[in-house]
């Protein structure tokens, strides 16, 4: 019998699962808006959170233990990678399009200028100018961990993923800052709406990302990569630079340019 290249998941209650907890999700955020109970909406992230635990877990086991993630499967599995990428370009594009849209022609009702009447924008070269130094140099450092994997260098790696990790935290900081101090609010006409909604969302995708990243430590702490085998660390550098460069365009179009 010839054993074929690709590696045929078990049954899994997972899928199943994540759907409940995603549905639990959405309509319990809608009752909590509506003045109702938390309870379905906690409900639906404590089934999010313990399905992705679990399922991530099981991948590990798989890729890790049971050898089942052959050169053709990682193959694959980095083929999803990049159409999920993909998928998240054209999401931050629609953002970009509102933004383009309401700055490049304004309209009456806000002035007819950008930024609009009564905004005060924040000074471009301030904190978002060191948040975009972070970004940066925390690309350098996934770099560094990268070919420090490639060269077989375990401590370099663990230390370069840290400082990787900590950058992404301090960049949070920052941020979390600057929204406190901001002089307008995601209900000031539609420059805030945009620039609350596209930050925002960039946002949560650093800390996904930072997220990414501790698991990934973590598993490299655990011997779980080799210098030939490392595809779930390239899928957390890949979208770790991805973030980068969706705030070097956020930076220019909306921070500087925009103010």
């Amino acid at each position: 019998m010839i054993r074929n290249p690709f590696h045929l998941v078990e049954f899994s209650p997972w899928p199943l699962v994540g759907s409940m907890g995603a549905f639990c999700l959405t309509v319990g955020l809608a009752a909590w808006m509506h003045g109702y109970s938390m309870f379905l909406m906690l409900l639906g992230m404590l089934l999010i959170v313990l399905t992705m635990l679990q399922w991530w877990r099981d991948v590990i086991r798989e890729a890790t233990f049971q050898g089942y993630h052959t050169l053709r499967v990682s193959r694959g599995l980095r083929w999803g990678m990049i159409l999920f990428i993909t998928s998240e370009v054209l999401f931050f594009f629609a953002f970009f399009w509102a933004y383009f849209h309401s700055s490049l022609s304004p309209c009456l009702e806000i002035g007819s200028c950008w930024p609009p009447s009564g905004v005060t924008p924040l000074n471009p070269f301030q904190v978002p100018l060191l948040n975009t130094a972070v970004l940066l140099a925390s690309g350098v450092s996934v770099t560094w961990a990268h070919h420090s994997l490639i060269d077989g260098n375990k401590s370099g790696a663990n230390i370069s993923l840290l400082v990787t990790v900590l950058l992404g935290v301090y960049f949070t900081f920052l941020q979390a800052g600057e929204y406190i101090e901001t002089s307008f609010t995601i209900a000031d006409s539609c420059y805030g709406s945009t620039f609350f909604v596209a930050t925002g969302f960039h946002g949560l995708h650093v800390l996904i990302g930072s997220s990414f990243l501790m698991v990934t430590l973590w598993r490299n702490f655990s011997c779980h990569f080799s210098k030939f085998h490392h595809s779930g660390f390239e899928a957390a550098a890949w979208y770790w630079h991805f973030v980068d460069v969706v705030w070097l365009f956020l930076y220019i179009s909306i921070y500087w340019w925009g103010s």
